[in-house]
């Protein structure tokens, strides 16, 4: 299975024994929307709830911490998923919340896994059926996993600020990342690229090409012949950058998971504004 499926072959995988189709919409904390009365008015059939917000390591320091693998082999436990299973995530959010789910699979080593490319909102406009309620399903015992990926704590990069051994991107729109007045931010960490997530993707919301990817990160600065770190606000659209990434053909790609919402909050921590060079 390839990382990203397009709504035809979703639909032709129907009803597949070993098939999980999940929803991992979640929302800004300033959105009206509310994820999980979405999926209960309407979503693609057979379709079973991931709670995205909730996954989450709420005994960490860090906010909105990933899961711990714990935590994530007991959800995907409740979620009736098998190490054999293959997995494909959709969501139906501005903010592309999926590639936050996949990035999560993938540091537990689950590789069958992939993003259905223009999510919910392409399935939806291509008139495919939509089914609401509740799927039913048996849950099972999934093994606790070993960490496969690579998360960065504030030491590392704090660290890496010093060492520049990897590059840093980062995800959100330029007004943020330039600390503009307004934007709600002080700036970024100093030395980072910015590719504002949003690019990535086509009119139609679907994922551009993997060449139009490389050229995108190119354009911004980020040699792919090296390590990356990505960020954002929270850790979440760090993980479209990615998956995008990971599109082009690059894994060796890690994520500051405290992201701006930790770093921003230290008065220590060295932060640089302007747009980036």
């Amino acid at each position: 299975m390839h990382s990203l499926v397009s709504t035809q072959w979703l639909a032709e995988q129907s009803g597949s024994p070993d098939l999980v189709i999940l929803d991992a919409s979640a929302h800004l904390p300033d959105s009206p929307r509310n994820s999980a009365a979405d999926f209960s008015e309407g979503h693609i059939p057979d379709a079973r709830f991931l709670d995205l917000t909730s996954f989450v390591d709420t005994a960490s320091q860090v906010p909105k911490a990933v899961p711990t693998a714990d935590q994530f082999a007991r959800r995907l436990g409740q979620l009736g998923i098998t190490p054999s299973s293959r997995v494909v995530l959709y969501d139906d959010s501005q903010i592309k919340s999926a590639a936050r789910a996949w990035f999560i699979f993938r540091l537990y080593g689950f590789r069958n896994v992939a993003i259905l490319d223009g999510g919910f909102s392409r399935w939806k406009q291509e008139e495919r059926p939509v089914e609401a309620g509740r799927a039913t399903y048996e849950q099972t015992e999934f093994p606790t996993p070993s960490v496969a990926g690579a998360v960065r704590g504030k030491d590392q990069m704090l660290a890496n600020d010093s060492s520049r051994a990897e590059q840093i991107v980062d995800a959100r729109d330029a007004a943020r990342f330039a600390g503009e007045e307004g934007s709600g931010s002080e700036g970024h960490i100093p030395g980072a690229a910015n590719l504002h997530f949003a690019k990535l993707f086509a009119e139609d919301g679907t994922y551009r090409s993997p060449d139009n990817i490389t050229a995108l990160f190119a354009e911004s600065g980020v040699e792919l012949d090296g390590p990356v770190t990505t960020y954002c606000n929270s850790g979440m659209t760090a993980c479209v950058l990615a998956f995008g990434l990971h599109l082009a053909g690059k894994d060796d790609v890690a994520l500051y998971d405290g992201s701006w919402l930790e770093w921003g909050e230290d008065a220590d921590t060295p932060k640089e504004k302007g747009a980036a060079q």
